[in-house]
C-alpha cells in the first residue's frame, strides 16, 4: 500500500495542571506498539509546570505536535 492510501492516526490529549502524572501519561501513548501517528496534545494555560514539561517532550520526540493556549 502506497503512503497516499495509508490512514493517518492522531492521538490528542488536551492538559490543564496534569502535574505529577503528565509523564506517566504521555509515556503511555508513546510506548504503543503502533507508532505510525501524530500525538497532538493541547496544553489549556497550565501553571503547574506541565507546559515546560510538554515543552521537553515535543523536542525529544517529533510525533509530537504541542498547541498552547495563551490564557
Amino acid at each position: 500500500m502506497n503512503q497516499a492510501a495509508r490512514e493517518s492516526v492522531s492521538v490528542v490529549m488536551p492538559v490543564h495542571n496534569a502535574m505529577p502524572h503528565l509523564d506517566n501519561a504521555v509515556q503511555s501513548i508513546l510506548d504503543q506498539t503502533f507508532s505510525d501517528f501524530e500525538f497532538v496534545i493541547f496544553d489549556d494555560g497550565s501553571t503547574d509546570g506541565s507546559t515546560e514539561q510538554l515543552r521537553q517532550w515535543a523536542a525529544k520526540d517529533r510525533r509530537i505536535r504541542l498547541s498552547e493556549s495563551r490564557r
